[in-house]
């Protein structure tokens, strides 16, 4: 039921001004005729030499700007400026519970709280060694059916990153819908015209199991998810997963090539979680075919530009950065994931790329996050892109699959 917005925007500051209870919050989206100053805002508690800080990232078009504040004054008056902005959602966790604040058209506050109950505690001082809720508890049936669990709903230890790169992969996911849904590029599900999502390159599909028990058991959306993979194994395996949690009408498994992959709809979301080299171009190139609303990938090898590197000259006074094998490598990384991230915002998509899991879990954690809003790019962006890859010499995979659109 809707309620008066300054008195949900007072509970929501008191929340935030919280550091006992916050874990993390996020302000994203636009009140109706209204525009904030950043595109999206996260806040969280941190503990810095200096003592308990509340940390606020902001982002623009662009980029990240990050602050701290000190407890008391300095923190209430930076909530105070963010909630002065005019954000259409906010999604806020805190030790026990999940908050979902829309504003709606009207200018009134619908406000849903979930609660958290099983938590674990955080590690390392960065963590403030504070209990933090899981958006999958330990128990939860899938984790036990994916073997990331044992049998008494317990995590298994050898799978501790694994969870961990399915929680943090979650955290991501949240408040991405919520901007998604909020701002009317993602309509609300229905049974009848469920959030379709799509894992292309599911492999043994933990994350695809994952996303989508946390879309429809913990957010009670409507959802149809679809894993493709070239494995027959893959396909079958999670056939049969599916089948035993009694998922078997609502997530559906292919085989197929990414590159191909046919939908009987074409989805609002899509994910691309690992898919090797290129096969990520594939997948991303797919995405933007479909005019999908929300792509989150995190790309894996980069073999193909780094192969190009190794055969083009490199462009003064840059040599020492392709000279050792090693550095090279780790440069065709950055280089080819700033030319996706580049080509996605020529087409009409808004890219953030974030670490969404600590590399001590995976190597491979850098998240494209991309969101449609069909933004024509400025008439500098495609002469930034072709002067990048033209002194570098390489001709990136994702550029050549959407050619027709860069065109």
């Amino acid at each position: 039921m809707a309620e008066p917005l300054l008195r949900a925007l007072a509970r929501l500051r008191g929340l935030l001004l919280d550091d006992d209870v916050l874990v993390r919050a996020v302000g994203s989206g636009r009140q109706r005729g209204r525009a904030p100053r950043w595109r999206r805002v996260e806040l969280r508690y941190v503990d810095l030499k200096a003592g308990r800080r509340l940390q606020v990232t902001a982002y623009d078009e662009t980029q990240a700007y990050t602050s701290n504040h000190a407890p008391g004054e300095a923190a209430k008056a930076a909530v105070d400026d963010l909630l002065d902005e005019p954000f259409g959602n906010w999604h806020v966790e805190t030790a026990t519970e999940t908050h979902q604040l829309r504003v709606t058209k009207k200018l009134e506050a619908l406000w849903h709280t979930s609660p958290r109950t099983v938590v674990e505690k955080e590690a390392g001082p960065q963590e403030h060694n504070r209990r933090k809720p899981r958006l999958l508890p330990e128990d939860d049936p899938v984790l036990v059916a994916l073997g990331i669990a044992d049998d008494h709903g317990r995590i298994k230890p050898s799978r501790q990153a694994k969870y961990r790169q399915v929680e943090e992969f979650l955290r991501d996911l949240a408040p991405a819908i919520d901007d998604a849904m909020s701002s009317g590029r993602v309509r609300t599900p229905t049974p009848q015209e469920p959030l379709r999502v799509v894992d292309l390159g599911c492999g043994n599909a933990y994350l695809t199991f994952a996303a989508h028990r946390y879309l429809s058991h913990v957010r009670g959306l409507a959802v149809h998810t679809t894993g493709v993979d070239v494995k027959a194994q893959s396909r079958e395996h999670n056939t049969a997963v599916a089948g035993s949690l009694g998922l078997a009408e609502n997530i559906t498994f292919m085989q197929g090539d990414i590159s191909s992959a046919e939908l009987d709809r074409a989805p609002d979301v899509v994910l691309a979680l690992h898919a090797c080299d290129t096969a990520t171009d594939d997948a991303l190139a797919r995405a933007v075919t479909w005019n999908a609303a929300l792509v989150l990938a995190a790309p894996c090898c980069h073999h193909d530009v780094a192969a190009q590197l190794r055969r083009a000259p490199t462009p003064p006074p840059y040599a020492l950065l392709t000279r050792s094998g090693i550095l090279r490598e780790r440069f065709a990384d950055t280089l080819t994931d700033a030319v996706r991230a580049a080509v996605l915002r020529l087409v009409g998509y808004r890219v953030d790329v974030i670490e969404f899991v600590d590399s001590k879990h995976t190597p491979r954690n850098t998240l494209l996050r991309a969101v449609r809003t069909g933004t024509p790019p400025s008439p500098e962006a495609k002469k930034e892109l072709d002067e990048l890859t033209g002194t570098w010499g390489v001709h990136p995979k994702l550029a050549e699959l959407l050619n027709d659109r860069l065109a």
